[in-house]
């Protein structure tokens, strides 16, 4: 069959029907297309909703769609009929994975239940991208981003950091998932490689979040009886903020007593005791080490300072946007981005953050416009066009 994986990555044929919306799924089958697999996306006639959400060359095609759907193929299904049932029923006869992120009842509904699908085919790997997992009482609950990020913690730790409660200033809920959904997904392939068993697998947003939230923050709340609260100190502290230079910002972290120790001889604050030399001690005083760095380090430029912590091999970077890394020389250097031609002009594309010295992936091609690829599918399945009747949107 016809397909627009990158041939050499490492997931190279391996057939994924997606039918995942938003932002969570999407990047998880988006990173499944750049690592080889061929990715079809089912849409409904009016097309993810994530196609209007931001600014693009044209009302379906926003930046963030974009990018989170980048080489895919676009069938356009309408599964609440018969025809587009049994398209959908046809592909899954072909795929190895299939990953939807309807809530269980509605997927149910439409007959493509785990259940269902492996009934047509077995050795299928199956995904579901949930909000709530299906054990808990919050199962058909809705969820998105926000609601995930204040339920799991994040608000109240950003309030204890910076004394009002707010969100983490990207969708860090649906990508998790999405990265979690992945790596779920590749052992559950895995095992299949090994066994020749499909399986159910089930990824939720809440349940993840709440294991990446407590990794650092389950703390003392961990051990019978506690030891202490829920939360990792250093990360809530008042003062673990970007310090001031004396013409701008830098990060920085003088964490363990090597670095400690090369920062004290260097720069010889009036400040520095006893008190502070182990890891230990600065532990538990760490807003106080926050305050005194705060003020040391207005003393000097961000320029300077980058210049002394590189020397001494403490880590600190200067105040980027997300703009600016378009621009980063090292990024460049790296060949980080990857300009692919669309139908709309060249696309500059972040690219595969990981490497591989066999089976390179590469940012595996444009965006679909919506339905692109209905016919073309249909006939690589042997089905005419018209067992599918669906109107495309205007």
């Amino acid at each position: 069959m016809g397909s627009r994986s990158n041939g050499n990555g490492p997931l190279a044929g391996v057939r994924v029907v997606d039918l995942t919306a938003m932002v969570m799924g999407p990047y998880c089958t988006q990173i499944m297309a750049d690592m080889g697999a061929e990715v079809i996306k089912v849409e409904p006639p009016g097309g993810d909703d994530t196609r209007y959400i931001s600014v693009g060359p044209e009302p379906s095609m926003s930046g963030v769609f974009v990018n989170v759907n980048r080489g895919k193929r676009s069938v356009v299904l309408d599964l609440r009929s018969e025809a587009g049932a049994a398209v959908l029923r046809a592909l899954v006869e072909t795929a190895d994975v299939f990953i939807h992120s309807m809530r269980a009842e509605a997927i149910t509904r439409l007959g493509f239940s785990y259940a269902d699908v492996a009934a047509i085919n077995p050795g299928i790997v199956y995904t579901n991208c949930y909000g709530y997992g299906r054990r808990g009482p919050d199962r058909d609950l809705p969820a998105y981003d926000d609601t995930i990020q204040a339920e799991c913690g994040l608000p109240g730790v950003q309030e204890q950091l910076t004394g009002e409660a707010s969100y983490v200033g990207t969708i860090i809920a649906d990508k998790v998932t999405g990265l979690t959904a992945l790596y779920a997904t590749m052992m559950a392939l895995f095992h299949r490689e090994r066994s020749l068993e499909g399986q159910e697998v089930e990824v939720a947003m809440f349940e993840t979040m709440a294991s990446f939230m407590l990794v650092e923050h389950a703390n003392g709340a961990m051990f019978d009886p506690p030891l202490g609260p829920a939360v990792y100190p250093r990360t809530v502290a008042p003062n673990r903020r970007p310090y001031r230079t004396s013409d701008g910002y830098i990060a920085a972290l003088i964490y363990n007593d090597k670095q400690w120790s090369a920062f004290i001889d260097a720069v010889q604050p009036a400040w520095a005791s006893d008190l502070y030399a182990t890891l230990e001690q600065r532990a538990r005083r760490i807003d106080t080490v926050y305050a005194l760095v705060a003020e040391t380090l207005k003393e000097r430029t961000t320029e300077e300072w980058l210049k002394l912590f590189r020397e001494l091999e403490i880590p600190a970077a200067p105040l980027g946007a997300p703009a600016d890394l378009f621009d980063n020389p090292h990024l460049n250097a790296a060949e980080f981005f990857e300009t692919v031609d669309s139908p709309h002009g060249p696309v500059r594309f972040p690219g595969v953050p990981t490497w591989f010295s066999r089976t390179p992936g590469r940012v595996a091609g444009p965006a679909p416009q919506l339905g692109a690829d209905t016919a073309d599918v249909l006939d690589e399945l042997g089905l005419a066009v018209e067992a599918n009747p669906v109107r495309r949107p205007m």
